[in-house]
């Protein structure tokens, strides 16, 4: 029997791409059920174009600028550029764009964001600098399902880990920067792999074996 065609995803950007040179890393192996077929970002000058050219990964533009107010056809010239791709999943990484029910409803159950935060607490901006401030002993990173509310969706994958006496914002973000490079690849496998279903705004993994591929707990 032949393997299962690898899903093609389409990776959006706005700016250096840090996740997705993690998640285009991932792909290069044989055995990864997925193919990054395409990074799209509404900056012109996002650095993760250059590096996502250097890799050998196509390419688009949408410059939101273009479009005014109007996020609808924004989000429909973004949607061209992905059924011209023949995408079947989308990866947020580092997307600054809230998107619409239209666009969400076009890829449902098939749009993950990570975000730099345990979900569902501390969302939106400014994750690490606010965790410090409430004085957390635990922070992470949260791979999740898009849906129209921010930050809202089906948690697919989790990583914590300890806060330092000493931390400052940024070796937080840094510690959870790796994390995050973890999980997302290992969240986007079970996407492509047609393991997640969302019931009752839950994600449950199916022949979840073991919880190694979606919950992480670091000691460093």
């Amino acid at each position: 029997m032949s393997p299962a065609p690898r899903k093609r995803v389409a990776i959006l950007i706005s700016g250096r791409g840090s996740n997705m040179t993690a998640l285009i890393e991932a792909a290069r192996a044989a055995d990864y059920p997925a193919e990054i077929a395409l990074v799209l970002s509404n900056r012109p000058d996002a650095a993760g174009l250059a590096r996502a050219r250097a890799a050998g990964i196509p390419t688009a533009t949408v410059d939101h600028t273009a479009f005014g107010k109007d996020r609808e056809a924004f989000e429909r010239a973004i949607g061209a550029e992905l059924r011209a791709r023949r995408i079947d999943i989308v990866c947020l990484a580092g997307f600054l764009r809230l998107l619409t029910p239209y666009f969400i409803a076009q890829w449902p159950n098939r749009i993950l964001n990570i975000h730099p935060a345990l979900l569902p607490a501390f969302k939106g901006l400014d994750t690490h600098a606010r965790a410090l401030a409430a004085g957390v002993k635990i922070h992470g990173a949260t791979v999740h399902v898009v849906v129209p509310e921010m930050d809202a969706g089906p948690i697919v994958a989790q990583a914590a880990l300890a806060v330092r006496e000493d931390e400052t914002e940024a070796s937080l973000a840094e510690r959870v920067l790796a994390l995050e490079h973890r999980i997302y690849p290992a969240a986007l496998r079970l996407l492509a792999e047609d393991r997640l279903i969302v019931t009752d705004g839950r994600c449950v993994i199916a022949d979840a074996a073991n919880s190694d591929d979606f919950i992480v707990i670091s000691d460093r």
